[in-house]
């Protein structure tokens, strides 16, 4: 008889996102149009429905279903490659059943770090739930280059008229077509790639592994996972007891892609209450700084981001426009949480983004932001929420590194 932690993987809450022809497989589409969606009733696991949509990115397909189904019960997240000899360390520990290596990164979206994962389809879909797992489209779409995303995600995120999402907020990063939505792994990955997107992105490759313990309790296991790691990964729970929230004895690992990657680097960090979070302290002491810059006052955030926001307020006063941006109803800049209501990290955990003129500029709203104001400052290498998917008008973040001269 199955253990009942495996069970549990299988009986996740499944969003049945598409109908199923009356065969019960899911009718095929064209991928430039319509993604496909995990569904209860799958359909034959060996058929491809999908042509490939980036030649550039694709691998061959993962083809049918082979093997059992496992419980992710532990993350290995390292900010660097994860040897061989470490996964085989880990892998040959008493008490761990199965090993599945990945690379990660965060990818920031509209103030989301979304958490991605480049995979081997064919092997990394025996540790999504059984709706994922089963239904071939996604990993055909997945393994001809397109990016599979968890349902939820479908109206928060700024996918294009045609299907497509920047994975990232500067103006050169990648553009992949959404060719599915279905269920990953809870709390630990938001969006799924094929491995060859791992350098196009920019990832560390392999710094990432899945683990599945049996019937051993993955408690048991941290601190032998922990010290064949090193001190530069995090070792994460996701059984079933994890999954009601984020476990908090647990050392997590930011590790951000993207063209303002050099300012955030990676560190690692622990949850607090209240959604906030405790980055470690030698991150915080090399990376976040207290200075004066024009308009504001003091302010605290990222070093690098300072002499851009100060070219950006210098010019604000040059056009005589000081007098739009009010210090009083400045929100901050660095405040390292969770975006509200979730456990994705806000780029305020970073230092990259700062809050103006707050209260007539609420989320979801047009807002009040002089566009002069927001003119200047996306000369100057920021993105303004005002023209997000879901509009945040007081929210403006670093998207690139611009040199003022």
């Amino acid at each position: 008889m199955p253990n009942a932690r495996a069970l549990a993987a299988l009986l996740l809450p499944l969003a049945l996102l598409t109908t199923a022809g009356c065969d019960g497989k899911a009718a095929a589409k064209d991928p430039a149009t319509s993604p496909a969606a995990a569904t209860s009733g799958a359909g034959d696991p060996g058929t491809s429905t999908s042509p490939v949509a980036d030649a550039d990115h694709a691998v061959d397909p993962p083809g049918k279903l082979s093997g059992r189904l496992y419980a992710a019960d532990m993350l290995v997240y390292s900010q660097d490659t994860l040897s061989p000899a470490v996964v085989e360390r880990i892998k040959h520990l008493k008490g761990v059943t199965r090993v599945e290596s990945l690379s990660m990164a965060q990818v920031s979206i509209e103030n989301h770090a979304l958490n991605v994962a480049a995979v081997d389809a064919g092997t990394y879909r025996n540790w999504t739930p059984y709706a994922s797992a089963t239904t071939q489209a996604v990993w055909d779409r997945v393994a001809g280059g397109e990016v599979a995303l968890l349902p939820e995600l479908k109206k928060r995120l700024p996918i294009t008229g045609k299907g497509y999402l920047q994975l990232g907020s500067s103006k050169d990063a990648p553009e992949l077509h959404v060719g599915a939505f279905a269920p990953q792994i809870p709390n630990a990955i938001d969006a799924v790639v094929n491995e060859k997107w791992a350098d196009s992105l920019g990832m560390k490759k392999d710094n990432a592994l899945l683990i599945y313990t049996g019937s051993t309790s993955p408690s048991s296991l941290r601190k032998p996972v922990e010290k064949v790691a090193g001190t530069t990964a995090s070792v994460q729970s996701l059984d079933i007891v994890a999954r009601a929230g984020l476990d908090i004895h647990a050392k997590q690992t930011a590790f951000l892609v993207g063209s303002v990657a050099d300012a955030v680097g990676t560190f690692n960090y622990t949850v607090l209450g209240g959604g906030r979070i405790a980055p470690e302290a030698s991150w915080v002491a090399s990376h976040i700084a207290t200075e004066q810059v024009p308009i504001l006052g003091s302010v605290t955030c990222n070093r690098l981001l300072f002499p851009q926001l100060t070219a950006a307020l210098n010019e604000v006063v040059d056009q005589g426009l000081a007098d739009k941006i009010h210090p009083d109803e400045y929100a901050g800049c660095y405040y390292p949480r969770f975006i509200a209501g979730t456990t994705t990290l806000s780029n305020h955990s970073f230092g990259l983004a700062l809050d103006l003129n707050v209260p007539g500029n609420q989320r979801g709203t047009v807002g009040e932001m002089d566009r002069q104001v927001v003119a200047i400052f996306e000369k100057w290498g920021f993105t303004w929420g005002g023209r997000w998917h879901y509009t945040d008008p007081m929210h403006f973040e670093m998207n690139s590194l611009v040199s003022p001269r």
